[in-house]
C-alpha cells in the first residue's frame, strides 16, 4: 500500500535515525536512497561508514536527481535527503521556480509507484533570515518543495531532540 511520511527538523535532531527505525519495523530489507553528491574523499569514507552500519539487510541506492529511475514497488524506502536533492536541482537550475516545478514532476513520478516512501528533509528555515541572497533563494526553493511534499503526505513527523513529534496523520 502506497504511504508517503515526512520526516522534518533542525541539523542532528534525530530524522535519520528515526526513519531508519520506521523502516526497520515496516521492512526485513528496506531501501535505503542517497541523494548527496560525493564531495571528497572525507565524504565518500562518511558515505560508507554509514552503509555499513545501516547493515547488510538495506539495500543502498546513491541518486543525486532521478529518483523514479528506480522502481521500489512493493518496498519501504528512506530518501535521505530532500535538502541535498534540492540542492543537487538548484546548482543546476539557480532559478526558483524553475527548479521547484522540476522537483514537484521528479517527485510525483517517484511517489506514483506503489511503495511506502520516507522522506527526510531538514527546516533550514527556521534559523532566521540570511543575508546571502542565493542562500534566501535556495531556503525559499526548499521551503516549498518541504511543503509541497507535506501536502502529499500521509504522515509529517517533526524532530525535536531526539523526540518525534507527530504534526499530521
Amino acid at each position: 500500500m502506497k504511504k508517503i511520511i515526512l520526516i522534518t527538523g533542525g541539523e542532528r535532531s534525530g530524522k535519520s535515525s528515526y526513519a531508519e527505525r520506521l523502516a526497520h519495523e515496516w521492512s526485513t530489507s528496506p531501501v535505503y536512497i542517497a541523494t548527496a553528491k560525493i564531495w571528497d574523499e572525507e565524504f565518500r569514507r562518511r558515505v560508507e561508514r554509514h552503509q555499513q552500519n545501516r547493515g547488510p539487510e538495506w539495500t543502498n541506492i546513491e541518486e543525486e536527481k532521478e529518483l523514479s529511475r528506480h522502481d521500489i514497488t512493493g518496498r519501504v524506502a528512506v530518501i535521505d535527503c530532500v535538502t541535498l536533492w534540492c540542492t543537487n536541482y538548484f546548482v543546476e537550475q539557480p532559478e526558483v521556480s524553475l527548479a521547484l516545478e522540476a522537483l514537484k514532476q521528479e517527485f510525483d513520478r517517484f511517489t506514483a509507484q506503489d511503495a511506502t516512501f520516507i522522506f527526510v528533509t531538514n527546516e533550514i528555515g527556521m534559523g532566521g533570515v540570511s543575508p546571502n541572497e542565493v542562500q534566501r533563494r535556495f531556503t525559499d526553493l526548499q521551503g516549498w518543495m518541504n511543503q509541497y511534499i507535506a501536502s502529499k503526505a500521509d504522515q509529517v513527523v517533526l524532530m525535536v531532540s531526539g523526540i518525534p513529534v507527530k504534526v499530521k496523520g
